[in-house]
């Protein structure tokens, strides 16, 4: 009988993890091709070799670009190289990247960065956000913006016990912010348990001086993030589950879900036309390319744009697609005036003029 129970239980073990492993594989995409998109205008840009994970335009057409990141899991390209800010004039008839200067007393030794947002104030004070993950672990660093030398003087360093394992960002004022944190933990063991598992404990936290709190959870992992043009609503990209979240924003900072877009693919971090409003998005066509990185099977990219997602029918539209072989494991898309930066995890980034 003992034995005959050790064998049941034995069995059962193992059909659970096949199952487990068969919806781990799903929610990666493990088996899905695309087909190539191209754009005619485009063109690598120069100087940024070690990722362009997330990139963020101010409305006169500034951009900048995180660069560097070291991710647990993912590639890095230059491992021991910290991290960088990049910045790009998209008014030039040929725009440059420009390495950002960062102010003394920061550690760059350190500097990971990952997920960034710029925020204007009244007096016209730029501030960007950037999350950091030095030592592997979570901070948001502030900076300020001077355009005349093309340097970030660094402000202030925010840690919260409720910032564990923080990926992107959005602004709120000069001081307040919602982070996405990925994983519910922090070591890379756990987090991939947590992946392979199919928990959903990641989650969305509101950030200020005064209140700290979670505003939405159930995600299996909370990525991007961005705000509506009229700044009523939030968009938040579930990676893992292929979506995009719309949550409503009231006026004591918490949110309630409106709906939820349904994609088929891996939706990293979004950015906001704030023009129409259009939402576009890097992706993962299949995620288990990007965590193994194999030189005959590269992780490829993709580029989509939604339109009205508030309405009945959302346009989503594949605006770009690459098997590897241009731009690998694309993260973020931004627009401005007929250009697109296309960003890459731990790659190169692409200029196109549409």
């Amino acid at each position: 009988m003992g034995k005959l129970l050790a064998v049941a239980l034995v069995g059962i073990a193992a059909a659970l993890a096949v199952e487990r492993l068969l919806a781990f594989r799903n929610r990666l995409n493990a088996s899905r091709e695309i087909a190539p998109v191209t754009l005619p205008n485009c063109r690598l840009i120069k100087g940024i070799e070690t990722g362009s994970e997330d990139i963020d335009i101010l409305p006169n057409g500034l951009a900048f670009i995180s660069s560097g990141l070291k991710y647990p899991g993912i590639k890095s390209l230059a491992p021991d190289k910290p991290g960088e800010i990049f910045l790009m004039d998209l008014n030039e008839d040929n725009p440059r990247a420009v390495e950002l200067r960062i102010s003394r007393g920061f550690d760059l030794a350190s500097f990971n960065p990952h997920g960034i947002s710029t925020y204007v104030d009244r007096d016209d004070t730029m501030y960007l956000f950037v999350v950091n993950h030095p030592h592997q672990k979570s901070t948001v660093e502030l900076f300020k913006f001077v355009e005349d030398d093309n340097s970030l003087v660094h402000l202030k360093t925010v840690r919260h016990d409720l910032l564990t394992s923080v990926n992107d960002i959005v602004a709120m004022g000069p001081d307040s912010f919602y982070a996405t944190n990925d994983h519910y933990f922090s070591d890379f063991i756990l987090m991939f348990l947590e992946m392979f598992l199919g928990l959903t404990w990641s989650n969305v936290v509101y950030y200020s001086p005064k209140e700290v709190k979670e505003v939405a959870a159930g995600f299996y992992s909370a990525n991007g993030i961005n705000i509506s043009p009229d700044r009523k609503y939030i968009y938040v990209a579930d990676v893992f589950d292929h979506n995009v979240h719309v949550m409503e924003k009231h006026a004591n900072w918490s949110l309630t879900h409106v709906k939820t877009l349904q994609l088929d693919t891996l939706v990293d971090n979004l950015s906001v036309d704030p023009h129409t409003g259009d939402i576009w998005i890097g992706c993962h066509p299949n995620g288990m390319k990007l965590f193994y990185n194999d030189p005959e099977n590269l992780p490829a990219s993709e580029v989509l744009c939604i339109q009205n997602i508030l309405s009945e029918e959302p346009v989503v539209t594949r605006v770009y697609a690459d098997n590897g072989s241009v731009l690998q494991g694309s993260s973020v898309a931004s627009v401005y005036e007929g250009k697109l930066l296309i960003g890459t995890v731990f790659h190169r980034a692409l200029y196109c003029e549409l």
